[in-house]
C-alpha cells in the first residue's frame, strides 16, 4: 500500500539556529571546522517569510518538515538519520505547503511520524544543519492508496513531479529508482 500526505501548512515558530562546525562530524572534518564551530541565531517572521541572524544578514523562508517517514520493514531500532525507501530524513527542501508525498508502507498501521523542522534549506545540508527551527503549525491530510506500490518516495510539488533516489552512496543509488518517474494514476 501507499499513503499520499497531503501538506496543507507549514508554519515555522518566532527562533531558529544554523550550527556550523564544532563537533566531528564527517562534513565538518572536511571543512576543517570540527574542532571550532559557530551558530547562527535566526528571528523568523512567519508572516513576512524573513528570517534575520545576529549578524543582520537576511534570508527568506521556504519552511519544510526534514523527516516524513514511517519504518522500514526490518525489526528492531532504526536511526532517524537516514533516509529510506518508506521515507524519514528525506531533507528535501521542496516538500512544502502544497506537496503531497507518497510513501511506501512497509509495516502493519504505517505508524507516520514527522519532524525536524526547517525555515530555509539548500540542496542539502552541506553545514550539517539547515536553518533549524520548532514549528507553530503543522497541517497534513492523510490518504491510503490500497492498490498503490510503489518502491520508493515520489512527490508531486508545487514545482512538478520528483522522485527520490536513496542509497549510502549516491553514486551507487540504484537506476531503476531514477528513471522510475511515471506520474502516479490515482
Amino acid at each position: 500500500m501507499t499513503l499520499a500526505v497531503q501538506i496543507n501548512r507549514v508554519e515555522p515558530g518566532q527562533w531558529d539556529f544554523t550550527a556550523v562546525g564544532g563537533w566531528p562530524h564527517q562534513v565538518n572534518m572536511r571543512l576543517r571546522v570540527a574542532d571550532q564551530g559557530t551558530y547562527l541565531l535566526w528571528t523568523l517572521d512567519a508572516t513576512r517569510l524573513r528570517g534575520q541572524n545576529q549578524y543582520g544578514q537576511s534570508v527568506a523562508l521556504q519552511p519544510f518538515m526534514g523527516v516524513m517517514g514511517m519504518p522500514p520493514a526490518e525489526p528492531g531500532l532504526h536511526s532517524t538519520v537516514p533516509p529510506r525507501v518508506t521515507g524519514g530524513n528525506l531533507d528535501c527542501k521542496e516538500l512544502v505547503a502544497g506537496s503531497t508525498l507518497y510513501l511506501p508502507i512497509a509495516v502493519p498501521g504505517g505508524l507516520f511520524s514527522i519532524g525536524d523542522g526547517h525555515a530555509r534549506q539548500g540542496d542539502g545540508e552541506s553545514c550539517v544543519t539547515a536553518i533549524e527551527c520548532p514549528m507553530a503549525c503543522v497541517e497534513l491530510t492523510f490518504q491510503l492508496h490500497p492498490t498503490l506500490h510503489l518502491t520508493t518516495p515520489r512527490a508531486h510539488t508545487p514545482a512538478g513531479w520528483l522522485t527520490f533516489g536513496l542509497h549510502e552512496d549516491l553514486d551507487d543509488s540504484p537506476v531503476t529508482q531514477l528513471l522510475d518517474l511515471v506520474p502516479i494514476n490515482l
